[in-house]
């Protein structure tokens, strides 16, 4: 693509198994071809990784998601390791989708930090940097001691909901938790801001208490960061609904969309659902108002920055 070419001495593009689309997405932005790299397993399930081409004093960039199952992150790490006993320069870590990004704190007794640990791997396997997308919190990047760089998905979901030209838009926070990024999303929409009261009585259980903001006659969209299970999700465009909403839209960045999120999607009152491809998503998961967008051009020109030490934060100026 113009403009996002990078030379291909001593730069080197490695991709895991969890979403080679994208990563092939993000190698046709940048013009070059990805490192040939040999996954397979044993006989018991364990995963062997090989490298197929010199990268001794490259800058490699290897792309891997750590969703769920625990096999991608094993995955990542083992090519972090391939890469630096190959004598790499510097490597990497292209984390789209963080996962174990929610437990990041001790908010009960006797529970793991899941977030640190996951961060505690990635450099002791050799990592020189990280750049991930909507970390499920900013302060995650504090959880590093390498250099982190924080890209947001906002750009492309701002301008997908720009080419509609929604009438009286209202952007909507699901919880307290998504209200900055929704805030975001308002002011670059030129939009009203409203947010859900919400509680969870147990894990990926959510019940609306109450909608603050005026959403009555108006097209509201819901931010936020990540869709799970849906439950959220589904309640809040119920609830919008039954204050008067005339269409209700849902966006987030990372689309996980476990167990019954697929059904509870298709039966809610949600005129289209928006994700990025920062996890790869199955067609078993896919449903006919789920609209995918691609996240490769805003890595890519990450990565090619990242490369040319050019500023990252840049792209959001």
């Amino acid at each position: 693509m113009d403009g996002l070419s990078v030379p291909a001495h001593s730069f080197k593009l490695i991709s895991g198994t969890a979403n080679h689309a994208l990563a092939q997405e993000i190698s046709r932005c940048l013009g070059v071809e990805l490192c040939r790299v040999t996954t397979s397993r044993f006989a018991d399930g364990e995963i062997f990784v090989r490298i197929d081409e010199n990268i001794r004093g490259s800058d490699v960039f290897i792309v891997q998601p750590t969703n769920a199952p625990a096999d991608h992150l094993m995955e990542l790490l083992l090519l972090i390791d391939a890469a630096r006993r190959a004598s790499a320069a510097r490597i990497t870590c292209v984390m789209p989708y963080y996962g174990y990004s929610r437990q990041d704190r001790k908010d009960q007794p006797r529970v793991a930090i899941g977030a640190k640990l996951v961060a505690n791997m990635i450099e002791s396997a050799g990592a020189d940097r990280v750049l991930g997308i909507d970390f499920h919190q900013h302060q995650l990047q504090g959880f590093f001691d390498v250099p982190v760089d924080h890209l947001y998905a906002r750009p492309v979901l701002v301008s997908h909901y720009r080419k509609k030209k929604l009438k009286d838009l209202v952007v909507v926070a699901p919880d307290v938790g998504a209200a900055k990024m929704a805030r975001g999303f308002a002011k670059q929409l030129d939009a009203a801001f409203a947010i859900i009261d919400k509680r969870r009585p147990k894990a990926n259980v959510a019940e609306v208490l109450n909608v603050i903001g005026d959403v009555d006659g108006k097209s509201c969209l819901i931010a936020d960061d990540m869709i799970d299970t849906a439950g959220t999700m589904s309640e809040a465009a119920r609830a919008l609904k039954r204050l008067g909403a005339t269409d209700v839209y849902a966006c987030a960045t990372h689309a996980l969309l476990s167990g019954p999120a697929r059904e509870r999607l298709s039966n809610a009152p949600i005129t289209e659902v928006t994700v990025t491809d920062t996890i790869a998503i199955p067609a078993d998961r896919r449903f006919d108002t789920l609209q995918v967008l691609s996240v490769g051009e805003l890595l890519a020109k990450a990565i090619r920055f990242t490369h040319a030490e050019q500023s990252v934060s840049s792209l959001f100026d």
